[in-house]
């Protein structure tokens, strides 16, 4: 609806209100206004099928209307001339138009050596029609192998080229020819916003690029209130009601015609089972659409009482039958563009249509692979009504068109200007979204536990395991690779598709190989220790590994409340200190994997031991060893236990119960977490100093112990132009999973599904 906004603002207010026309020079603009071309535009426009017809007759009607502007010309070609495709030239005979000349040129075969051979036999053909008509400008649509030969030749020839429908995006070989001939072309007609800008990223000059809609949309939005029952009868029999019949229209994807084979006689299969009523089109003249017959033939789908299996509909019935279908599948650019504009549901098989942008009303089956997928994206679809989408155009393409070709100076150069300004990504639903949960393997390496969790793109653990992280590397390696194996397993249960393996692990990791350099105290023989190639070679997955603070960080980034920040810091108070920096969004690993070791920030010359062999870290004072160590020392003392207090013989002394104590009123407890957060406190002083973040995120579960101390110590020492950041307790359960996981599903969501 975003693109139709856009038309309907720029296009719709009074005056001169096209969004080229308001982009026209005002000298440009007077020459418009005084008719500067002093002769009739002699205009060409060529037809090779039914498909580009029903956008090429709405621009030759309106020239038509024009005779004083414009004169026509009209070339036939392709398959338009061909029995076995519905000798579809016949239509332009019935909407009045004189064709100046037809020109056989499909060769035979329908394979991938026919088109080319067909390519090649127009490009011989229409040197002598175009020598004879001598047009000032020829209009060619789409991206259909026969167009790339009516672009090459007027391009050779000096004629000046308006494409229709550049700019767009989709599958098959048809997004090559289409950019070839936008290449070709001097002049552009769009559909979309989207388009208007792969356009100008493509270097096309953009005063000569006109963001119109789709002149079929002129015709589709006053389509609705037409005798359809009459209409659909007549195709479906009189025994069917509306919204109780499908329409199908499947095409061959000439990049890969052995599976587009295998993907029709599954569409058939899960048809014939849905048992309904179906409108069967013959697909397109391109190489594989012979062998597609054959599929029809051999599922006897011209003699099915369910089928209706037909070579050509003209376009104002098949508006009307679409416009009121239950449902229309296949993989034609006509379900995902002109369909939308009647809401009714479309199921978009195949990567033929891959990048086109579609309205709520298309439901992608890219990996089109059983009949059963196919056959639940019926039972979702079929029935629905979605609301009109009008992305690709709002009813008033052809008025704009012909005010573009008005304005076209012949005087001018034929030369194109280029520039290179970026693109957007389109993003579309596909179906795996809703059968399946995109998903990861995350796996945290605690100095105590051993934890696998499968984590959904949302954030969401859907389960967890646990096991005692084992002493010793083989049982660890062994323990790893059955846990996940077994999460592997259970996921497909859960109906969640595993994108990948992210690891969180204690101690110093390259990321870039997969390999734990040295570990922490905490985890017994895990220096350089490759982690990444057991679980790829087992799971077949790719695997990521990094540090559990940069996790932690990644986990903020993505789930937490680092969420669109562009610098922060996490510091993580656990067993030890850890923590991760993010940069301009980015994860800072340091020039040996060692950054953000905020842990072992110094904040006392003669403070006590830590356990990476120096004295004085942040780590010595506020980590979970150090306030257990603490602990313990005021139990030996009988200083910790006060009243309502008591720790079992069996349970060791920790951080908890001093944290209790503190609470219950001991002041020496209350004296030892005040010096653990100070010195916490002092640490992210220094942070503050160093790196200047917008945001601190205190994570683990010491974190809310510390905060307020934190804070006072950074109002006392802090310079005041850092004062006034941000700092939080982490909102997540989970930040070391999260972090694995976040890893996972960054990097394999990237591109568009």
């Amino acid at each position: 609806m975003e693109t139709y906004r856009y038309l309907h603002r720029e296009l719709a207010c009074p005056g001169p209100h096209e969004l080229y026309f308001k982009k026209l020079s005002t000298k440009k603009r007077q020459a418009m206004e005084k008719n500067g071309n002093n002769r009739k535009l002699r205009v060409c426009v060529a037809t090779c099928n039914r498909a580009d017809y029903s956008k090429l007759a709405p621009i030759m009607f309106g020239i038509k209307t024009e005779p004083a502007f414009f004169e026509l010309d009209v070339v036939v070609l392709g398959s338009h001339l061909i029995d076995d495709y519905g000798n579809t030239y016949r239509m332009i005979e019935q909407d009045d138009f004189d064709i100046n000349t037809r020109l056989h040129t499909i060769v035979r075969g329908e394979d991938e050596a026919a088109m080319v051979e067909s390519v090649g036999l127009a490009l011989v053909k229409l040197p002598d029609v175009l020598n004879r008509l001598k047009p000032d400008i020829m209009i060619v649509h789409g991206d259909r192998f026969d167009a790339l030969a009516l672009a090459t030749s007027a391009a050779l020839m000096n004629i000046r080229i308006l494409h229709i429908e550049g700019g767009e995006v989709s599958g098959t070989i048809d997004d090559s020819i289409r950019h070839a001939i936008t290449k070709l072309a001097h002049y552009h007609v769009c559909c979309t916003r989207s388009a208007e800008q792969h356009l100008i990223s493509m270097c096309e000059d953009h005063d000569r690029i006109l963001l119109a809609g789709c002149p079929s949309y002129d015709k589709l939005l006053s389509a609705k209130n037409k005798d359809y029952m009459s209409i659909i009868r007549m195709w479906l029999g009189d025994d069917v009601k509306c919204k109780d019949y499908i329409v199908a229209l499947q095409h061959p994807v000439t990049t890969d015609i052995k599976h587009s084979i295998k993907m029709f006689e599954l569409t058939l299969d899960a048809l014939i089972s849905f048992n309904k009523r179906t409108l069967v089109l013959f697909p397109n003249i391109d190489a594989g659409s012979k062998e597609m017959v054959r599929v029809m033939r051999k599922k006897g789908v011209e003699h099915h009482p369910n089928f209706r299996a037909v070579k050509h509909v003209p376009f104002d019935q098949f508006i009307q039958l679409v416009a009121h279908a239950g449902c229309m599948i296949g993989n034609s650019s006509c379900g995902v563009r002109e369909v939308g504009a009647f809401g009714t549901p479309v199921i978009n098989l195949g990567t033929r249509q891959i990048g086109r942008e579609t309205g709520e009303n298309v439901l992608h089956v890219r990996d089109a692979d059983t009949q059963d997928k196919i056959l639940q994206a019926l039972h979702l679809q079929f029935g629905k009504q979605y609301p009109c989408s009008k992305i690709y155009g709002d009813g008033n393409a052809v008025p704009r068109i012909l005010k573009f070709l008005k304005s076209i100076d012949l005087q001018e150069p034929l030369q194109k200007k280029f520039c290179f300004p970026p693109v957007k990504e389109n993003i579309s639903q596909d179906i795996d979204h809703i059968l399946e949960t995109l998903s990861a393997l995350a796996v945290d390496l605690g100095g105590t536990n051993l934890r696998v969790g499968i984590v959904s793109m949302k954030g969401e653990i859907v389960k967890k395991y646990t096991q005692f992280n084992p002493k010793t590397y083989e049982e660890r390696i062994s323990l790893i690779l059955q846990m996940c194996v077994e999460a592997a397993a259970e996921a497909v249960k859960l109906n969640c598709r595993i994108l990948g393996v992210g690891i969180s692990t204690g101690g110093r990791v390259n990321p870039q190989e997969g390999i734990v350099l040295h570990s922490t105290k905490l985890i017994q023989e895990w220096d350089s220790v490759d982690l990444r190639t057991p679980l790829s070679d087992t799971l077949h997955l790719p695997v990521w590994v990094d540090n559990d603070g940069n996790c932690a960080a990644m986990a903020e980034r993505k789930f937490g409340q680092g969420k669109g920040q562009e610098n922060f810091v996490t510091l993580i108070t656990g067993t030890g200190i850890g923590g991760g920096i993010i940069h301009q969004h980015e994860l800072i690993h340091g020039s040996s994997f060692c950054a953000a070791e905020l842990g072992h920030l110094v904040v006392s010359l003669d403070g006590p031991d830590c356990s990476c062999g120096s004295h004085g870290c942040i780590e010595a004072y506020a980590s979970g060893m150090a306030l257990q160590r603490e602990a313990k020392k005021l139990h030996d003392e009988d200083l910790l236990l006060v009243e309502g207090m008591s720790v079992p013989k069996d349970e060791p002394v920790g951080a908890l119960h001093l944290i209790q104590a503190a609470k219950l009123g001991n002041v020496k407890a209350q004296s030892i977490l005040r010096t653990a957060g100070t010195a916490l406190g002092l640490g992210v002083v220094n942070i503050l100093h160093t790196m200047n973040p917008s945001l601190v995120i205190l994570s683990g579960v010491l974190a809310s112990h510390y905060i307020h101390i934190v804070k006072d110590v950074i109002r006392q020492q802090a310079l005041s132009s850092v004062q006034d950041v941000d700092v939080v307790v982490s909102d997540l359960v989970d930040p070391a999973l999260l972090g694995a996981a976040s890893m996972v599903l960054d990097y394999t969501t990237r591109r568009v599904h």
